[in-house]
């Protein structure tokens, strides 16, 4: 299956969905295929027209032009996603959101897409065994091969 990650660019929440024999969904991906497009000036900072176009299905035209064009990346992956892991309450070192009102909108969409989803809040240090356990148990329960 396909897993969405959130934070969408934690490297060790991919690794863990690879482990758990998915595909994980993350937001690498999506700015590897803007920073391969030629009509880019200065990838991966610049939006295109078409994640605006995107993002309109999802905010409001007034919200802001950050949360619109993060929502409008991110887009692509909620709507590729079959299964989502989100972990909460994590430092900004184990992958970060960038913007406060978009991660809160965006952990909204996913949660509203009704798919399979575990969502485990950081603890670090020792517990972090636990959050691990739980997340190959999850990954263990989903469908193969999808």
């Amino acid at each position: 299956m396909k897993v969405l990650v959130y934070p969408p660019n934690s490297l060790i929440l991919a690794d863990l969905v690879e482990r758990g024999g998915h595909e994980p969904v993350v937001l690498m991906r999506e700015i590897g295929k803007h920073v391969r497009d030629a009509e880019i000036d200065a990838p991966p900072l610049n939006v295109t027209e078409e994640d605006l176009k995107r993002a309109l299905r999802y905010v409001s035209v007034e919200e802001p032009a950050g949360v619109k064009g993060r929502i409008g990346l991110l887009a692509p992956l909620l709507e590729q996603a079959e299964a989502s892991i989100i972990l909460t309450d994590a430092p900004p070192t184990f992958g970060c959101m960038g913007c406060a009102v978009s991660d809160e909108f965006f952990k909204f969409l996913i949660r509203k897409r009704n798919i399979p989803t575990l969502e485990v809040r950081y603890e670090g240090g020792e517990r972090m065994k636990e959050t691990v356990d739980r997340i190959m148990a999850f990954l263990a329960g989903l469908p193969k091969g999808k």
